[in-house]
């Protein structure tokens, strides 16, 4: 709004968010050389200017008398704006849809006759309520409803988010001392959502600026430091598992989930359409932590060699489709098993006693019976609900110790060798690693280790399940029964082991391998070494597994299956982005430990070998650990792919996921 300004006039503008009277002392070029009713002089721009006053004052007089004549100005306007009722005001004019000059909202409220003190009080008015109306270009447009509801609204919840940090910073600031106070206890959840949110979410955390924001009030580390502070809360522990709470996994039950499984338990074992087996020589081989028995095993001599017996849990008996745990079971897709901790797909109570093929206890069972002659060749199967009772339950380590002196272990072992040698005559690949166990101290020593999957103990029961996977898919295949099927296209390339290492063979191997599919129609499995395959042989952990066990109990028992093929691949699209999702959770947990047992050795030398020359650097594995990490160039000796060496720990960090080795030499 553009307007004449000349020396003496009465100029009103806003200064960090406040009104300020000035009287125009001179024009200085663009400038307008203002004395203040604070008695300051300041120089701003004519376009800052939000009022000029119609009179002039004459500038020549002393000093004081200005500052006074300012003063009685100032006062005047403030005493006419408080005779402004902007709601009125605005309840008058906003259906109008026009705007008004500030000497028009001035008459309207106090009449024809106005003095440029009316037109202040307006304007003065209007910029402190900034509800009813907008400036723009110099006139006042009224707001509509809808948008003086919203301000309301947004006003409310800025309200209730100042309280929010008000109370909340102090409520931290009292927590961090160990003094919490009771009147601000209600507000711990507020303040530890906020954190946990940041701990895990960083800046992509939606609450972010007012997590820093409350951090700030309570003189707290920045949000950088949530984590730790929740830690010292006593909110986390020291290894909290972010992976999971990121991902939301759920870790509990519901009471409903709960009451469901407790009537379960109770049902009383229906054997109808069952054979029994309960007079066969049954053993569970597995760790000695295991507590769900989901396989067992038999064997016994024939006329013409050997009957090898494998027993898999019958979960589908129990666990019905739509139900409140199958549900649930299907939602979690699978077990998942960490270091010190555990997630079931089913709650304990089942999955760790009625389903579970529990030492001297009968259960029900589906049973695949294989007949072998004496060189071990495969002659006939047969799958079959079963009720069958364990009677040992073994350990691999003690299997191991007992094979030399038992004789159905060795022809177990016998027979588990000759299944391999068959599947490595079929193209089958070895690229079996160690499984890296740990395990964690009371005093919170780390202690990672390598399970030799090799073990005879371990051949046995390995190749047992995969002998039962394989029968399975060619039994749905043979008979037509709708199933999930596990395929791999042959490798792209096939590597030479030559004199490297068997770990270096093995990771160059798996890079040409193909992504392993799951889909309804039978293919062969390339890395296996079979024509087709299945996955059935751990319903109580995998929902998939279940799902297909379903289907052969159901052709067993002469009834009709339960899923379609269009069912079964339904389930299989909405499975597999969970299972992927828990197969990174469980790689990353265990990175984590690892990067912790190294940080707790810094110093100490550990073998490891070369897996790529990269441009800048190399990148290897540490043997003992199958940890990958990276060393640069510029920091390490000429080396080449394949090469075993030294690597010292020089750094280590599990919350922030690094680690720094670098070459002994």
């Amino acid at each position: 709004m553009e307007m004449d300004v000349s020396q003496g006039k009465i100029i009103e503008y806003i200064d960090q968010g406040k009104f300020v009277s000035a009287v125009c002392l001179q024009e200085k070029g663009n400038k307008l050389h203002l004395l203040t009713s604070g008695n300051r002089e300041a120089n701003i721009s004519p376009k800052r200017a939000l009022l000029i006053s119609d009179a002039t004052i004459n500038v020549a007089r002393p000093r004081e008398e200005l500052l006074e004549h300012l003063r009685n100005i100032e006062q005047e306007r403030k005493r006419l704006k408080g005779e402004v009722d902007v709601r009125e005001l605005w309840e008058l004019i906003h259906d109008e849809n026009e705007r008004f000059s500030h000497r028009d909202l001035a008459q309207l409220c106090f009449g024809p006759e106005i003095t440029d003190h009316h037109v202040s009080a307006i304007v003065r008015a209007l910029f402190e309520d900034r509800l009813y109306f907008k400036l723009k270009d110099g006139f006042f447009i009224p707001n509509t409803q809808e948008r003086v509801e919203q301000i309301i609204a947004q006003r409310e919840e800025e309200a209730k988010k100042e309280e929010r940090l008000r109370r909340g910073a102090s409520w931290l600031k009292a927590a961090l001392r160990c003094k919490e106070g009771k009147e601000e206890e209600q507000w711990k959840d507020y303040v530890i959502g906020l954190l946990e949110q940041v701990a895990l979410y960083g800046k992509e955390a939606k609450i972010y600026g007012e997590a820093k924001e409350l951090l700030e009030r309570a003189g707290a580390p920045g949000p950088e430091k949530a984590r730790e502070l929740l830690v010292k809360l006593g909110i986390w522990d020291e290894d909290q598992n972010l992976e999971i709470l990121r991902s939301k996994v759920p870790t509990e039950f519901s009471s409903g989930q709960m009451e469901e499984a407790q009537g379960l338990s109770l049902m009383e074992l229906d054997s109808s359409g069952a054979e029994d087996l309960r007079d066969l020589e049954t053993v569970t081989i597995d760790g000695p932590f295991t507590r769900d028995f989901d396989d067992a095993i038999s064997l016994k001599e024939t006329r013409d060699g050997s009957q090898l017996a494998i027993h898999i849990a019958d979960v589908a008996s129990v666990i019905k489709p739509g139900s409140l745990l199958d549900k649930d079971a299907f939602r979690r897709a699978s077990s998942l098993y960490l270091p010190r901790r555990s997630i079931p797909m089913i709650p304990q109570l089942l999955s760790e006693n009625k389903l579970s093929l529990i030492q001297g206890k009968d259960r029900l069972a589906i049973t695949l019976l294989c007949d072998f002659d004496q060189s071990g060749e495969l002659m006939d199967y047969r799958f079959q609900v079963s009720v069958v009772r364990v009677k040992r339950k073994l350990t691999y380590e003690e299997v191991n110790q007992e094979l030399e002196r038992d004789p159905t272990l060795q022809r177990m072992h016998f027979l588990a060798r000759v299944l391999r040698d068959r599947r490595i005559e079929r193209g089958a690949l070895n690229l079996t690693l160690p499984e890296v166990q740990i395990t964690v101290g009371p005093d919170g020593l780390v202690q990672p280790y390598l399970l030799d999957q090799n073990s005879p103990s371990r051949m046995i029961i390995a190749e047992f399940m995969i002998l039962f996977n394989w029968l399975a898919g060619e039994f749905c295949k043979q008979q037509g029964i709708a199933a999930l099927y596990r395929t791999q296209p042959p490798p792209s390339e096939l590597v030479e082991q030559g004199p490297h290492p068997f770990i270096y063979y093995v990771f160059q191997q798996r890079r040409k391998l193909h992504p392993l599919l799951i889909d309804t129609h039978p293919a062969p499995h390339s890395t296996l070494g079979l024509e087709v395959y299945s996955q059935v042989s751990s319903p109580i952990r995998r929902y998939l597994d279940l799902a297909v066990q379903r289907q052969i109990r159901a052709h067993l028992m002469g009834q009709p299956p339960p899923y379609s093929e269009e069912g079964l691949e339904k389930i299989r699209m909405e499975t597999e982005p969970v299972l992927r999702e828990l197969a990174r959770i469980k790689r990353a947990r265990i990175r984590y430990w690892l990067l912790k047992f190294f940080a707790q050795n810094l110093g100490k030398a550990f073998p490891a070998v070369v897996l790529d020359e990269l441009n800048t650097k190399y990148r290897v594995v540490l043997s003992q650990f199958l940890i990958t990490t990276e060393i640069r160039k510029q920091q390490a000796p000429a080396l080449r792919a394949g090469q075993e060496i030294l690597v010292q720990v020089v750094k280590a960090d599990p919350w922030n996921d690094a680690l720094v080795v670098k070459v002994v030499e």
